[in-house]
């Protein structure tokens, strides 16, 4: 078994650390000697004021002196005696209204306008091409030129023009556009895109809608409608792009001679427009509250030579006629248009929800206020803008503009009582609806006997700046000053009286 031993004691000695002692070495480090520098610096401030006043005892003494003197006669009697007369005044004067659109302008306005530009393109000039339409594109920077023709005759195989100006380009030509897009028949009608600068669509005479993207110079034509059933048949006159359902979507409005309001969207894959909806307009469908002047002739429907969308509705749009029909249309309209079915994909609705008192001519155009959501203006062959509310059939105004054509109306974008009418005589007339005349603010004309103002366009980024399209073949550039640019105080209150009033 087990029994316990005592043995002697073992020691093993270790290598390991005999090693590790060995290996050690000393070090050491010097570093750089550290340099000190001691600066002082003082200033000297000194300041002096001083100021001396009248002596206390002779400023008391010319008071005693004055107040000493005798008063003139009878003023103490007179001060009295119109006390009461002069305190009724002054009540009077601060309830009064008289002065409250008054505006004290300290500023010279004796050039209220200026040309900046006068833009042109040779070669539709010598072929007698007229503007028929401009537009600024979203950056307000470049602005777009259509020609075409507004005279009698036959020109629907005529060739022209698209052109574009960069105005803050370097070394701007104005008779050399940036851009010229050859279109095979006239156009009538251009609208840039409200949000990407390269983007303008284009109504034709041959009623095609075309889109063209202005960055690509070789091949500019990005989409088109062809002829087919779904297109119009007659002359655009009028296109707008339409926000859609899906956010940061845009379609294509046009409107034709043809009756027929078009909603277009856009398939870039395909290089086409595909299309959305179709309005058609048929007089006996017309509301018929207010159109009971009207008396209809010849053909069923009715050929729309202008139209304007509200910035305050999506649902509501305007449509004005070669006949003087003004009505307000709303794109929800599931009513069935009294119109035979010419193939379309589409089935056509019939739009029109109310309409206003007809005018005596065509109407060339409409612009919807873009500071109240109820007033806009139409103008026409009559040489009357009339001023309207959406909620009453009577112009609440009428102001007599020109005694030739009127082509084009358009609101200030920065003036609520402010705008422009661009006339048959070749002027722009400038109407202020605050001043107590109804005289033009301000006239453009830009010479040149026989020739007509055929569009207009304020820019919307660079307010200061309207471009005025002519016969003659030039975009003028204007620039206005701040008193027609610049929004007096009031001005909005001022115009919420004017929708306010009820039409005779």
């Amino acid at each position: 078994m087990f029994t316990d031993e005592a043995l002697d004691s073992v020691s093993v000695r270790s290598l390991w650390r005999k090693s590790q002692q060995s290996a050690q070495e000393s070090r050491g480090c010097q570093t750089r000697a550290v340099h000190s520098t001691e600066a002082e610096v003082q200033t000297v401030s000194t300041t002096i004021s001083c100021t001396q006043t009248e002596p206390q005892d002779q400023a008391t003494e010319q008071l005693l002196q004055h107040h000493n003197e005798p008063e003139p006669p009878g003023l103490k009697d007179f001060l009295q005696r119109v006390e009461d007369a002069v305190i009724r005044e002054l009540v009077r004067n601060a309830r009064s209204h008289a002065f409250d659109w008054f505006q004290v302008n300290w500023e010279d306005h004796s050039q209220l306008v200026s040309c900046f530009h006068r833009l042109q393109h040779p070669s539709a000039q010598e072929r007698g091409l007229h503007v028929t339409s401009i537009s600024w594109n979203c950056t307000g920077s470049v602005i777009a030129c259509a020609y075409g023709r507004i005279d009698d005759g036959d020109w629907s195989t005529e060739k022209s023009y698209v052109c574009t100006w960069n105005l803050d380009r370097r070394g701007l030509n104005p008779k050399q556009a940036d851009l010229v897009i050859d279109v095979p028949t006239a156009v009538t009608a251009l609208c840039c895109h409200p949000k990407q600068p390269a983007l303008i669509t284009g109504g034709l005479y041959s009623g095609e809608v075309v889109l063209w993207d202005t960055s690509r110079t070789q091949d500019p034509v990005l989409a088109q409608s062809g002829m087919s059933a779904d297109s119009h048949r007659e002359p655009v006159y009028q296109v707008a792009w339409v926000p859609l359902q899906k956010r940061g979507e845009f379609g294509v409005l046009s409107a034709s001679s043809g009756g027929r309001v078009l909603l277009w969207t856009v398939d870039l894959d395909q290089g086409r427009f595909v299309l959305n909806a179709a309005y058609a307009l048929v007089r006996q469908q017309v509301p018929h509250s207010s159109s009971s002047s009207f008396k209809a002739r010849g053909s069923s429907t009715i050929g729309v030579t202008s139209l304007a969308l509200s910035p305050w509705d999506s649902d509501t749009f305007l449509v004005g006629s070669e006949g003087g029909l003004l009505l307000r249309c709303s794109f929800s309209s599931q009513t069935s248009a009294a119109a035979p079915s010419e193939g379309q994909t589409v089935p056509l609705r019939a739009p029109a929800v109310f309409s206003f008192r007809p005018l005596s001519g065509p109407i060339h155009s409409i612009h919807c206020s873009p500071f109240h959501r109820n007033l806009f203006l139409s103008a026409g062959t009559d040489g009357l803008a009339h001023l309207h509310s959406l909620l009453q059939a009577n112009p609440l105004l009428s102001l007599r503009v020109s005694d030739s054509y009127i082509f084009q109306v358009q609101w200030s974008p920065t003036r609520p009582l402010l705008f422009a009418a661009a006339t048959g005589q070749g002027e722009v007339q400038i109407f202020d609806l605050g001043r107590r005349s109804l005289k033009p603010a301000a006239t453009i004309d830009q010479g040149g006997a026989g020739q007509a103002a055929t569009c207009l366009s304020f820019n919307c980024q660079n307010p200061d700046l309207l471009a005025v399209g002519r016969t003659d073949g030039t975009v003028g550039v204007w620039q206005l000053s701040a008193n027609l640019t610049e929004q007096s105080p009031r001005e909005r209150s001022q115009l919420e009286q004017i929708a306010n009033q009820v039409a005779e």
